[in-house]
């Protein structure tokens, strides 16, 4: 396990629990977007444990490695889904931000399996 990816699984999981963390707060920036976006808003609090979920899993993963790439899986599928989501809405200029949040989930994998 190299520095590099110790530290880029650090900021996905860092990333990845600050969004949860603003769904569990129910932040505008967050909650108002997504509901124009057509997601219930009783789908928040698992959307939110999703995130969380993800975030543990990965910092798990730098002890456990099998935890970190189904963390890191199930986070890429979650962000996957947020950009179909955003596009089905036709909110074309909001898609680079779940996949912001994604690049560095998808750099730890790739780093993990090198």
């Amino acid at each position: 396990m190299s520095v590099t990816h110790v530290v880029v699984t650090v900021l996905a999981a860092a990333m990845a629990g600050f969004s949860a963390g603003s769904v569990f707060a129910r932040a505008p920036w967050v909650v108002q977007p997504m509901a124009e976006y057509g997601v219930p808003g009783s789908w928040l609090p698992g959307l939110g444990t999703a995130k969380a979920s993800g975030a543990v899993g990965l910092l798990v993963g730098l002890f456990v490695p099998a935890v970190g790439v189904a963390a890191g899986i199930g986070l890429v599928l979650y962000f996957a889904g947020a950009v179909v989501t955003v596009a089905r809405a036709r909110r074309y200029a909001h898609i680079p931000f779940p996949l912001l949040y994604a690049a560095p989930v998808v750099g730890a994998l790739a780093l993990g399996a090198a």
